[in-house]
C-alpha cells in the first residue's frame, strides 16, 4: 500500500500564526470571519496596499499570460473580484467568468461590481466538472490556502488541455530590512490610513494577518515543485519589484 504523501501548506509552522489559529479546521473558519468582516472596506485598504498600481498590473498580467476573449476563467479565492473584474473586461461578451471564494462577504461585494457566476468554496475542493475552463487565475491568496497539491491539483482537472493557471502573490523580500519596511506598510500604514478615510470596515486584523502570513510563507521554489508535482507544465516564476510574483504552469 502507497502511503499517502504529506500535504504542502502554503504556511510554515510559525509562531506568529498562533493567535489566529491552531489547526486546519479552525484556520479556515477564523479567515473566514476576518474576510468577511473586511469585505465592505477590503478595496480600499488594497488600494492604499498597492500604493495605486494594482488595477493595471493586475490586468497587464492577465494580458501577459495569454486571456483572451471568449475564453472561460476561474478566479480562484476572487475576493471581492480584484482580479475579477479585469479577466471579465477581457474575455468579452462571449467569454464566460465564475468567481470563487469562500467569503459570503466577500463574494456579495464582488456582486455589486460585475455579473459573473460565483461559487462559495475553497479552492482544494471546485465542485465544477472537469475540463471546464481555458484559465484559472489566484490573485495574492496562495497564503489562504491550506493544502497547495490538493488546490493545484483541483486547478489542473477543471482545466481544459492547453489551459493555463496564473498565480499573483506576494513574496517574502531576501533583506531584513526590506521584509521590515514591507510588513510595517501592510500590518501598520495601511489599517491606520483605511481608518482616516473613513471608508471601511474592521482591516485592520486582516491586513495584520496579511503582514504575518508573507513573514510565514514557503519558499517560491516548493511552490513551484507543487505546480509541477500536480502535472503542470512549462511551470515559471516571473518577479516584479522584488516582491510580486507570478507563477504560471500549462496543462497538455
Amino acid at each position: 500500500m502507497t502511503p499517502t504523501p504529506p500535504r504542502t501548506a502554503a504556511l510554515k509552522s510559525d509562531p506568529r500564526l498562533n493567535p489566529y489559529f491552531r489547526s486546519e479546521d479552525e484556520r479556515r473558519s477564523v479567515t473566514r470571519a476576518m474576510f468577511d468582516q473586511a469585505a465592505p472596506g477590503y478595496d480600499s485598504a488594497e488600494a492604499l496596499t498597492a500604493l495605486g498600481s494594482g488595477a493595471w498590473y493586475r490586468r497587464e498580467v492577465l494580458v501577459r499570460n495569454g486571456l483572451q476573449p471568449g475564453m472561460t476563467l476561474l478566479d480562484v479565492a476572487a475576493g471581492t473580484g480584484l482580479v475579477t473584474v479585469a479577466g471579465h473586461e477581457l474575455v468579452g461578451p462571449e467569454g464566460r467568468v465564475l468567481a470563487l471564494d469562500p467569503s459570503p462577504g466577500m463574494l456579495a461585494e464582488l456582486r455589486k461590481k460585475v455579473d459573473v457566476e460565483t461559487i462559495e468554496a475553497y479552492a482544494e475542493s471546485i465542485p465544477l466538472p472537469d475540463a471546464q475552463v481555458d484559465f484559472v487565475s489566484m490573485g495574492y491568496a496562495l497564503r489562504h490556502v491550506g493544502d497547495l497539491d490538493r488546490a493545484f491539483a483541483e486547478y489542473l482537472r477543471v482545466l481544459r488541455p492547453g489551459g493555463k493557471v496564473c498565480i499573483m502573490e506576494i513574496s517574502r523580500p531576501r533583506s531584513r530590512i526590506a521584509r521590515g519596511l514591507l510588513h510595517f506598510h501592510i500590518a501598520v500604514v495601511v489599517p491606520v490610513l483605511a481608518r482616516l478615510t473613513r471608508r471601511h470596515a474592521d482591516v485592520k486584523r486582516l491586513w495584520e494577518y496579511y503582514g504575518d502570513t508573507i513573514e510565514a510563507a514557503i519558499e517560491p521554489e516548493r511552490i513551484l515543485e507543487a505546480l509541477r508535482r500536480a502535472g503542470f507544465q512549462d511551470v515559471d516564476c516571473r518577479i516584479s519589484l522584488g516582491v510580486f510574483r507570478e507563477y504560471t504552469g500549462g496543462k497538455k
